[in-house]
């Protein structure tokens, strides 16, 4: 059975949850509104302020819908209330990031600057002290958009092992090699 599937999923004061014949799970809050299609075999019950899964049989593949969706659901709740955030340290000399709007200006070391268009479910700000890394700042009640995006910014370019230079999460922890000297 799966642990996290069988977990009924508590939905705070505040936010509606609507559930379709069709599977179309909506979540109201004060931050917006989320909607999410989920598989016609998982079944989706509202009781009182709770969400509750259950699948028809243990195959494999019903198994791991089942924890899926609830995780899913489960994500859209809090975002929808709460709203998630990530930073993204530049870790370089001469790297910047500034922004527009929704539009990212990058400098990363390459011979032209990097226009990256974020979608309009985020908001987008960037820091830049003296003494302090570059910082991209993402806010969003999407957590799966969210976590795409910052992907896609890390991969503009990964931080490198010899030197840690490249676009990090910010407390993440790299595994740093020695140089060449270090063979001797």
């Amino acid at each position: 059975m799966s642990r996290i599937g069988k977990k009924p999923v508590e939905v705070p004061a505040g936010v509606t949850v609507t559930i379709s014949k069709d599977n179309q799970v909506t979540v109201k809050g004060p931050k917006g509104e989320l909607k999410e299609s989920i598989d016609r075999d998982i079944k989706v019950e509202q009781k009182d302020n709770t969400i509750e899964f259950a699948r028809p049989t243990d195959q494999i593949r019903h198994r791991a819908m089942h924890g899926l969706y609830r995780s899913l659901i489960s994500n859209m709740v809090k975002g929808v209330t709460e709203g998630y955030s990530k930073q993204l340290e530049l870790v370089g000399v001469g790297y910047k990031a500034s922004n527009q709007g929704n539009m990212l200006d990058l400098s990363l070391g390459y011979s032209h600057n990097i226009l990256l268009e974020i979608p309009k479910e985020l908001k987008v700000s960037t820091t830049q002290e003296k003494g302090k890394n570059p910082m991209i700042i993402l806010e969003s009640i999407d957590k799966q958009l969210l976590g795409q995006v910052c992907a896609k910014i890390r991969s503009l370019r990964k931080p490198e092992p010899y030197k840690g230079k490249g676009v990090k999460f910010a407390g993440e922890v790299l595994r740093r090699k020695a140089g060449k000297s270090a063979g001797k």
